[in-house]
């Protein structure tokens, strides 16, 4: 989920990641998670939310942009913070490897139509 603010209204965060605010926390089906102070009024804490459900939050606050992953109750999304080093394309068709890319924050967005 993108973000452009830490606050979001409850509609869009149950949406977005499934979780809903329920009195006795944010609830996904049978699964609830306390998450005191992940609420207010009608917004959800984005941050208090993630460290409550485990979900990764990047964020660039000096671009006004956030970035959530998925919750893990395990408290890990990834088993490694190892990336692959793969060969990309750039837009006028020249290549380069992620790793050129090393201590910068990125963003990888894929699509595909099937």
């Amino acid at each position: 989920m993108i973000l452009d603010s830490l606050t979001v209204p409850v509609s869009e965060f149950a949406r977005n990641t499934g979780w809903e605010p329920k009195p006795e926390g944010l609830c996904r089906g049978e699964v609830c998670v306390p998450a005191p102070g992940a609420l207010d009024g009608d917004h959800v804490n984005v941050r208090v939310a993630a460290e409550r459900l485990g979900m990764p939050l990047v964020d660039s606050p000096e671009h006004g942009v956030y970035a959530l992953g998925p919750a893990t109750l395990g408290g890990r999304a990834l088993d490694t913070a190892v990336a692959a080093d793969p060969e990309l394309m750039n837009y006028d068709g020249s290549r380069f490897s992620l790793s050129s890319l090393r201590g910068k924050k990125v963003v990888l967005v894929a699509w595909s139509s099937y």
